[in-house]
C-alpha cells in the first residue's frame, strides 16, 4: 500500500516532465522561425505606403510627451498620427493640442462623453481610425516609445512576407526586483501559452496582438469590422489578432528588440493592480477557464519545484527535468528581456505572482459585479455579451 502514493507522484511528475519536454522542443523549433526587424531591408521612400499611427490617451500627462515625440520623429515619408484624448482630467489634452500646432501631421480628437455600449479604449481607437487616411494602420499606446527606424522596417517586413497583420514583441523596461521577477515569468508564460510561431499556419488557432505595436492593412481592419467588433472587449489588443486570424487573413509576430519599448507599470504591486481588469477578461469571464489556468500553472510551474526535495527515484528525475527545462527556457527569456539570467531561479515565485493575479482579477471582478476602467464602471453582464 505504501507504494501507491509514490507511484501517483511519479506518474504525475512524469506527465509534467513530458509536457515540459514537448513544450521545449516546440519552442526550440518555433522561436528561431520568428522574424526579426533587423532582417528587414528598409523600404525606399517611393515604395512606402501611407501609414497612420493611432493611439488613445487618458490621463497620460507624465508619459505622453516622451512617447509622442517618438511617434512624430519616425523615419517614414507618408506618416500621420491620430491621437484621441479620452476624457482626460489632467493635461493630456493640452499636451496634444500644443504638439498639433507644431506638427500638421498630428490630428487630435477629444472625447468628452462615452456613448453606451462601448469601453473607453476601443471607442477612442475607433475615433482615431475615423480620422485617419493611411493604407496601413499602427495601433499603439500612449506610453510606448518608437525608434525612428521602427515603422519603415516593420512595414517592409509585412509587405515582403505578404502579411495583413503584424504585431511586435519589444523591450519592456524593468527597474525593481519585483518587476523583473514578475515580467520575466509573464513573458515566458505568454510565449508558451500563445506560441506565436504558429500564427502563420492557417490551420492553427493561435492568435496574438501586443498592445504596444500592431500593424494592420486598412482594408483588413475594415473587413473584420474595425473596433466596433471590439466595443465591449477588455483585451482588445489580443482580440484584434483573433479577429484577423478568424477571418482568414495572414497574421504574424516579429521581434523588435528595443526598437519599440514601454515601461508597463512601476513596481510589482502596480503590475498586479494594473492587470486586475485583464486576467479574468482574457479567460472570457469563465470560472472554468480560470480554474483550468490556475491548475495548469500550479501543476507545471510550482509543483515540480516543491516536490524536488521530497521525492526520489524516477519521481526525482521527472521533477528535475521539469525544473531544469523551465530554467533553460526562462534564461532565454531573461536574455531577450535584457535581465540577468539569474532571474530564471525566481521562476516559481513569478508563477505564484501570476496565480495571484488570476485569483485577484477573478475575485475583484465578481465581487464588484464588473470592472472599472478609465474612470467608468462596466457591469459584468455587458462585458460577457461583448466577449469576442
Amino acid at each position: 500500500m505504501k507504494l501507491y502514493p509514490h507511484l501517483f507522484w511519479t506518474i504525475a511528475l512524469g506527465a509534467v516532465a513530458v509536457l515540459w519536454i514537448y513544450g521545449t522542443i516546440d519552442a526550440a523549433r518555433g522561436v528561431p522561425k520568428l522574424a526579426s526587424l533587423g532582417e528587414a531591408a528598409p523600404l525606399n521612400d517611393a515604395d512606402c505606403p501611407s501609414i497612420s499611427i493611432l493611439f488613445a490617451a487618458r490621463d497620460e500627462a507624465d508619459k505622453l510627451p516622451a512617447a509622442l515625440r517618438t511617434f512624430l520623429a519616425v523615419d517614414y515619408p507618408r506618416c500621420e498620427v491620430a491621437a484621441v484624448d479620452d476624457r482626460s482630467e489632467d493635461a493630456t489634452g493640452e499636451i496634444l493640442e500644443r504638439a498639433a500646432r507644431d506638427n500638421p501631421n498630428l490630428k487630435v480628437v477629444h472625447v468628452k462623453e462615452l456613448p453606451g455600449g462601448w469601453l473607453g479604449k476601443p471607442h477612442a481607437l475607433q475615433k482615431a481610425y475615423e480620422q485617419s487616411n493611411g493604407e496601413w494602420l499602427i495601433f499603439t499606446d500612449a506610453d510606448v516609445q518608437f525608434r525612428p527606424r521602427l515603422v519603415r522596417r516593420a512595414v517592409s517586413l509585412a509587405v515582403k512576407n505578404g502579411w495583413d497583420h503584424l504585431t511586435l514583441s519589444g523591450h519592456t523596461e524593468m527597474f525593481t526586483l519585483g518587476e523583473k521577477i514578475a515580467l520575466t515569468f509573464f513573458a515566458l508564460a505568454f510565449l508558451m501559452g500563445v506560441r506565436p510561431w504558429r500564427l502563420s499556419n492557417p490551420r492553427s488557432r493561435a492568435f496574438v496582438g501586443v498592445g504596444m505595436f500592431q500593424l494592420i492593412r486598412r482594408r483588413t481592419y475594415e473587413a473584420i469590422g474595425t473596433h466596433r467588433r471590439l466595443a465591449m472587449e477588455v483585451v482588445d489588443d489580443m482580440k484584434l489578432g483573433k479577429l484577423v486570424k478568424q477571418a482568414g487573413f495572414r497574421s504574424a509576430m516579429a521581434r523588435a528588440g528595443d526598437d519599440v519599448s514601454v515601461h508597463w507599470h512601476s513596481g510589482v504591486r502596480n503590475i498586479i493592480r494594473g492587470t486586475t481588469k485583464n486576467f479574468f477578461a482574457f479567460a472570457g469571464f469563465s470560472l472554468w477557464m480560470v480554474g483550468a489556468q490556475i491548475f495548469g500553472l500550479i501543476a507545471m510551474c510550482i509543483f515540480p519545484w516543491v516536490a524536488l526535495p521530497f521525492v526520489h527515484g524516477w519521481a526525482l528525475s521527472f521533477a528535475g527535468i521539469a525544473v531544469g527545462l523551465a530554467i533553460i527556457l526562462d534564461i532565454g527569456v531573461c536574455v531577450e528581456l535584457q535581465a540577468s539570467p539569474a532571474y530564471a531561479l525566481t521562476f516559481p515565485i513569478g508563477a505564484l505572482i501570476f496565480v495571484w493575479m488570476l485569483v485577484r482579477s477573478t475575485i475583484v471582478t465578481l465581487w464588484s459585479g464588473g470592472i472599472t476602467w478609465r474612470g467608468t464602471f462596466y457591469p459584468l453582464k455587458e462585458l460577457k455579451r461583448g466577449v469576442v
